[in-house]
Parts: C-alpha cells; structure tokens; sequence
C-alpha cells in the first residue's frame, strides 16, 4: 500500500465535509450531540487548505490531516480516513510523518471521549490535558 501525503486546495472541501460527517457520525452520536448541518458547518468555518494535506493511499484520496501552527503549539485538526482504510496503519503512517516534522512548539489536538483514535494518539506520546463531556484535549512534546 502506497501512502503519500498531497497538499490540499479549495476544490478538496465538499467530499471533506462529507468524510468528517461520515467518519464522526457514531461517535457524535453516541455523545448526544450528532447534527447533520454542524458536522459539515464546522469544518467548512475551519478549513484552511495551506494548513491541510490530503491523504492519498494507492493514487486515491482518502482522508486529510491539517496542522494549524499557533505560538503556543502545533494543532493537528481535520484528521480524517476512510471508514475502509481504518485499522490498516495508514492513519499511523501519517501521524508518524507529521510528528516527525521540525518545529520546536509542542504538537496538540483534540478528539472525542470514547473515540478509537485516543488510543493511536497515546501510542505516540500524547498525553491529557483537560477532558469535558465531549471533548479531550492532548499534548504531545518532542522527546
């Protein structure tokens, strides 16, 4: 499996609103709070293609990963894969690739409470900061 990382452009917008609602839709519904319109409304309020990467696996776009510099820390946002590739190491790979980048802020994101990706996030350094009933921020510091 070829995995390959490819900068993302304005035209990338519309099937990344409908991957964020598809990939998040269990999750956000579990919690109580999934809304048909917020979902897609959140991304698009957000989406900054100089700060986001497509996610290509076999010559296909998959998914996205953005990370959004801030003076205080690098935010890892909008990563999203396909239901199919998820549990096949491609979200691994590109995490791995993006925390392996320079920069001397420390890496933090966001994912829901209960979410299977928590767990890939610990594996790679990131540890808790502060949880809510929907949502648990993390840090990860360059070892």
């Amino acid at each position: 499996m070829e995995i390959t990382l490819r900068p993302s452009t304005a035209d990338d917008l519309d099937w990344l609103l409908e991957l964020r609602a598809d990939v998040m839709r269990d999750d956000l519904t579990r919690l109580g709070v999934y809304d048909e319109v917020r979902v897609r409304q959140r991304m698009r309020d957000a989406y900054d293609p100089a700060c986001t990467r497509v996610i290509v696996v076999d010559g296909r776009d998959v998914g996205s990963i953005a990370v959004r510099p801030t003076e205080e820390a690098r935010w890892i946002e909008h990563f999203y894969l396909a239901r199919a590739l998820q549990g096949r190491r491609v979200g691994e790979h590109v995490l791995r690739s993006v925390l392996a980048e320079p920069g001397a802020a420390p890496f933090r994101l966001n994912v829901l409470v209960g979410s299977a990706a928590r767990r890939l996030y610990e594996r790679h350094g990131f540890v808790l900061d502060t949880e809510d009933a929907v949502d648990v921020f993390m840090t990860r510091r360059d070892p």
